[in-house]
């Protein structure tokens, strides 16, 4: 049976205002309700919107729903793989529970999935990875070993998000954009994706490069600097290849002493040869 999102909605934004007048059990009923249409898909912290800037809106109740769970909960032992090691968690954040009509495939060694994660079907995790509460995970996506997808980052169909590849959620500020991933894209190896930057389909981040709100991103071919404007996320635009690159320091004694700050360059837009290069997926299957 699936929840009136509407009446929801309403109910999270006043116990949310509420803050720790909230009522208690309310909170924790609800919250458990609210848990379930995240674990659905049903319930998105952001949603494909062809009318937005980036493509996409956020929602704001979703976030308060989340931060209502979080401060409703007790600490708990949770049970993990060693029965003499518990892990210690809020009551109102258990493990996604699997079977295996989910098609998910948990590879053994020590990754985490919390409930009220989407992880859609043919979703691959291998060990040791963590999907966080109010994540999207598309499907046919792969999450590779020590990968983070924080809480509501958006993950689109069969992205790869490579090893120790960190995607930040951005829970808070409620009213951002978290960190989306569309479609079809490539998270390379140890990437860091954070403050609710936008990675638009069939793009390639390559390994080492960092995303950050205030990042600037030099586009070769297009002879462009993209910048985040004011109220937006920074976009990556679709079919981008991103490397990790360098720009000199000019003022002042960075100049003297010769020195360059990262920043990541586009190299160029993605053809058949890199389609080519990124075909391991269907290796995987």
């Amino acid at each position: 049976m699936t929840a009136d999102l509407s009446s929801l909605q309403t109910t999270i934004e006043r116990l949310h205002a509420a803050g720790a007048d909230a009522d208690r059990d309310e909170a924790r009923t609800v919250f458990a309700t609210f848990r379930a249409e995240l674990s659905s898909g049903r319930v998105r912290s952001a949603v494909p919107d062809p009318s937005a800037p980036t493509g996409w809106t956020v929602n704001t109740w979703v976030k308060q729903g989340i931060l209502v769970g979080f401060r409703c909960g007790d600490i708990a032992p949770l049970a993990g793989p060693d029965p003499g090691a518990p892990f210690l968690d809020k009551d109102t954040l258990p493990l996604k529970p699997l079977a295996a009509s989910s098609r998910v495939r948990l590879v053994p060694g020590g990754s985490s999935i919390r409930d009220g994660a989407y992880v859609g079907e043919g979703v691959i995790c291998m060990p040791p990875m963590f999907i966080n509460i109010g994540a999207y995970v598309g499907e046919n996506s792969l999450i590779d070993s020590h990968a983070l997808v924080g809480s509501c980052a958006q993950v689109g169909q069969r992205v790869h998000v490579s090893a120790g590849a960190q995607i930040g959620g951005v829970l808070e500020p409620i009213g951002a954009l978290p960190v989306i991933i569309e479609d079809d894209a490539l998270v390379g190896g140890s990437t860091g994706i954070y403050e609710g930057a936008v990675v638009k389909a069939r793009a390639v981040i390559a390994a080492g490069t960092v995303l950050t709100g205030s990042t600037p991103v030099y586009d070769l071919p297009r002879q462009r600097v993209i910048r985040r404007e004011a109220g937006s996320p920074l976009v990556i635009p679709e079919g981008a290849v991103v490397v990790p690159g360098t720009r000199a320091v000019t003022a002042d004694a960075g100049r003297e002493w010769g020195l360059a700050l990262a920043t990541p360059v586009i190299v160029k837009y993605r053809d058949d040869k890199t389609d080519t290069g990124t075909e391991l997926e269907a290796w995987l299957r």
